[in-house]
């Protein structure tokens, strides 16, 4: 069992129930549900909450030390329809 820290709200789950963000070498975020790509990640409860505490508290781009601002509102477009489609 790996347990990671949510962004959000800061406790500790296992991996496997949270959302992954990867930075990948191409300089581009992904949302990695599988957590199958590897590169500078963070991690975000599936929750309504955390999910919009990392996006108004701009956790992303401090944790992932990014500022695509492009980048940034895609993968926060992302995280948005992951809460209308899935909780």
């Amino acid at each position: 069992m790996i347990n990671r820290r949510c962004q959000g709200c800061r406790k500790t789950l296992n991996r496997e129930e949270l959302l992954k963000i990867t930075k990948l070498k191409n300089n581009t975020l992904k949302l990695n549900p599988s957590a199958k790509q590897t590169g500078r990640s963070l991690y975000i409860c599936k929750d309504r909450t955390c999910i919009n505490n990392v996006i108004k508290k701009k956790r992303i781009q401090a944790a992932l030390k990014y500022n695509n601002s492009k980048e940034i509102l895609r993968i926060e477009a992302e995280l948005t329809n992951f809460i209308v489609e899935y909780l």
